[in-house]
């Protein structure tokens, strides 16, 4: 037996192994293999306190930009709303329908309270770390641990992880991983089972966010890092599906941000060059932000970009040079020509080669690096790693001592990034301390500081946009619905119109025109908008019952029943549309339909007090005045402020003889409305009923300054200045009621018997 061989089986019982025979050295070492494999479970908990330490702040922050399209509509809170999440394209903003699925699920647990939506972020997001330390360890990658840690507590994150609407990425992030580890046990195993579950979590990935269509080329760069070279059986042909799927996923995404969302038009002319000019610049960006995380902006400026300018080129050159030197540098490793291929690979859907609409507000936005950023930190930390080992320090206290070091400052900068996701002013001042010329950023302000009464700052949030983008429909549309709030219609007309010019098919612009010219009494014109409306968005209930509104005004109630009707078809549950209805039905003469809208309208939302007004009203035309007293005082409770209701209630209270009480409800309407004519009308009915005659004119007066085409309030003035023996002008009186209304019976009594009195007045003395 040679020496070497002597050696070698004297190994097995040598003295430093504690004389230990093969088998037990085998027990031995699978059970330190299982202990590792707790202690990277144990990474769990320790990634999720720490996560949700750094992301603290942001646990109960606010709905922001694109939140409203993401977190479940009404219109999709059903069972067949989920249908339609999955099999109309155009039902979400975007054909994601998986992360759509899982907004449908958390609205039925947890429906508008968004600290659950912001739990599962962070969930996902810790998930995706550990997924991560799995994976390194599994391609034995040094620092797994390490880039695990970097990866939950980058700040560059915390754009995707606070952001409820990024679901998108924390979720799609978790099944790219999770299909990564899959197929890297596939690869190893060759079990099918192993394959078909890769290939099931990357088609949820896929239906999650697309930019996990660059999964399987990922997977050849890791083959190609381990093995030097790429084999067509085994590493190419298994990937084909993935290859094929993830294509159609692009080429459907990228068709419906150009069709339905509108990434085309001027914003998006860029030659190919320009393209590649950005495309540099994105790369040189997104590492910087890795490296050194300050000035991280929700909305970044959007470059100028120029084929005419030298030093643009330095970018896309620079790439290259860079792409160059690692390939020179493959032979003696190839892992940083791996991950920078991973890296800028990944990130291809966001280079500027194909349109995203984000792209009309600037090039970059921190969460597009989200899964690319991996290349990267698992390339630092593995470098760190190594260089740990080089100087022959202890490994595990210097992974502990790595990530303690690098962990602390990066969550306490994610802590304070996220700050900023407090609610939508937070995040939109912040951005523009740092990016004052976001126009966006301004528009929105201006629509946070709307919601709050704050009309005059919203204002000039939106000559602020409209001062850096002069030619930005949406900034003239919100102009005009604060002016409208404002009740400065006429320049409203004005914005709505100019934001019109500039974008026709702007089917908000053209509802918002139609309600103001609905304040305005201009019916015939508000019916035209929202006829628009509806020629673009012909499923808005909204709109349907708006043109139900103006049709009603306009006396055409068969056509307002037609809309409305047509409303609740589309949207069954819509309470103020089941009130408009009754309210027609009621003009038609249909009092027990009309009821029976103004019920299921209360059925929908028992605390509606207009449909309790409404209500009432019905019930006094039959005859029941206690049921309707009922109903204004059910109404009043919820809203003390309904001059209408206590018009009413007063009405009521005066037909059942309770004066005093009346016109303590016909005082409080004129109070709260003071051009409400008809309550001024009553409260002189009840004056001159009390023989208050003087009181009673002096409210007649005020009834027809608001309403001279009164007929009634005409007579009823004749009348109390009859009694007060003021002859001539009660004719006068008489005489305009009659103008208005030939065939006034009464007014004509009236006027007959007050020229008889004046006759008799006139008549000399002695005759």
């Amino acid at each position: 037996m040679s020496r070497r061989k002597r050696k070698g089986a004297q190994s097995a019982n040598h003295p430093d192994r504690g004389g230990k025979k093969p088998e037990q050295l085998q027990k031995q070492g699978a059970a330190a293999g299982a202990t590792r494999a707790w202690g990277v479970w144990l990474l769990l908990p320790a990634f999720l306190l720490a996560t949700l330490a750094a992301y603290h702040p942001a646990w109960h922050g606010g709905v922001l930009w694109d939140d409203d399209d993401h977190l479940t509509p009404a219109r999709l809170q059903s069972a067949d709303g989920l249908r339609q999440i999955w099999f109309d394209l155009s039902a979400t903003q975007q054909y994601y329908p998986v992360v759509h699925s899982v907004f449908w699920v958390q609205h039925k647990l947890w429906g508008d309270d968004t600290l659950g939506y912001h739990l599962v972020n962070i969930v996902l997001h810790v998930l995706s770390a550990f997924l991560l330390a799995l994976i390194l360890r599994r391609l034995a990658v040094p620092g797994a641990i390490l880039a695990a840690a970097i990866f939950a507590l980058h700040p560059v994150q915390v754009e995707s992880v606070a952001w409820i609407t990024e679901l998108k990425n924390t979720l799609s992030g978790a099944l790219y991983l999770a299909a990564a580890l899959a197929y890297l046990h596939f690869d190893k195993s060759r079990q099918r089972r192993l394959y078909a579950l890769a290939l099931a979590l990357f088609v949820l990935a896929l239906l999650s966010k697309t930019v996990t269509a660059t999964l399987p080329a990922a997977l050849l760069i890791v083959f190609w890092w381990q093995r030097g070279r790429l084999d067509w059986r085994r590493d190419v042909r298994p990937l084909a599906p993935f290859f094929a799927l993830g294509a159609a996923g692009g080429f459907l995404t990228a068709w419906v941000e150009r069709t339905l969302i509108g990434a085309q038009g001027a914003e998006f002319q860029f030659t190919l060059i320009e393209r590649c000019l950005i495309a540099g610049r994105v790369i040189w960006f997104y590492l910087g932000k890795l490296f050194w995380p300050t000035d991280l902006i929700f909305i970044y400026p959007r470059w100028q970009v120029s084929q005419d300018a030298w030093w643009q080129y330095l970018y896309p050159l620079g790439v290259a040079a860079l792409l160059a030197g690692l390939w020179l540098l493959r032979k003696r490793s190839r892992a940083p020509l791996a991950a920078m291929l991973f890296f800028c690979g990944t990130l291809f859907p966001a280079l500027g080669f194909v349109n995203v609409f984000p792209f009309v507000y600037s090039f970059v936005a921190d969460h597009f690096q989200y899964l690319a950023s991996i290349g990267i930190i698992a390339l630092f930390s593995a470098g760190l790693a190594c260089a740990v080992k080089k100087w022959n320090l202890q490994s595990r206290p210097a992974a502990v001592a790595a990530v303690l070091v690098l962990g602390g400052p990066l969550a306490l900068l994610s802590w304070s990034q996220s700050r900023q996701y407090v609610d939508a002013e937070t995040l939109y001042r912040a951005t523009l301390r740092r990016n004052p010329s976001c126009w966006m950023a301004r528009n929105n302000l201006g629509l946070c500081i709307a919601r709050k009464l704050r009309f005059e700052e919203a204002v000039t949030q939106y000559h602020e946009a409209l001062q850096i983008k002069p030619d930005y429909p949406e900034a003239r549309n919100n102009l005009g619905s604060v002016l409208l709030g404002m009740g400065r219609l006429e320049e409203a007309v004005k914005e709505y119109k100019e934001a019109l010019r500039l974008k026709p098919d702007f089917a908000e612009a053209h509802y918002n025109l139609g309600n103001t010219f609905q304040e305005l009494g201009r019916l015939d014109e508000a019916a035209a908008q929202y006829r628009e409306t509806l020629q673009l968005l012909p499923d808005s209930a909204a709109a349907h019952n708006k043109l139900g509104n103006a049709l009603e005004g306009l006396g055409r109630l068969e056509e307002a029943v037609t809309e409305y009707t047509e409303a609740l078809r589309l949207t069954p549950d819509f309470a103020e549309a089941h009130n408009q209805l009754g309210d027609a039905l009621r003009m038609m003469g249909r009092p027990e339909e009309a009821m029976a809208q103004y019920n299921q309208a209360l059925r929908i939302n028992r605390d509606y007090p207009e449909a309790h007004n409404n209500l009432g009203i019905a019930l006094q035309g039959l005859g029941r005045l206690d049921e309707a007293a009922a109903q204004y005082r059910a109404a009043l409770r919820l809203k003390p402020d309904l001059a209408e209701a206590h018009n009413n209630l007063g009405d009521t209270l005066q037909k059942t003889g309770r004066f005093a009480e009346a016109m303590t409800h016909f005082r409080e309407a004129v109070r709260l409305k003071p051009d409400y004519a008809n309550a001024y009308y009553n409260l002189g009915n009840v004056l001159s009923g009390m023989g208050r005659f003087q009181e009673a004119v002096e409210q007649y007066r005020l009834a027809l300054k608001y309403n001279p085409a009164d007929a009634a309030a005409h007579n009823n003035l004749g009348a109390a200045l009859g009694a007060l023996g003021s002859f001539s002008e009660a004719a006068a009186q008489y005489e305009e009621a009659l103008r208005i209304r030939p065939d006034f019976a009464q007014a004509r009594a009236n006027l007959a018997k007050v020229l008889t009195m004046i006759r008799r007045s006139n008549r000399p003395a002695g005759r």
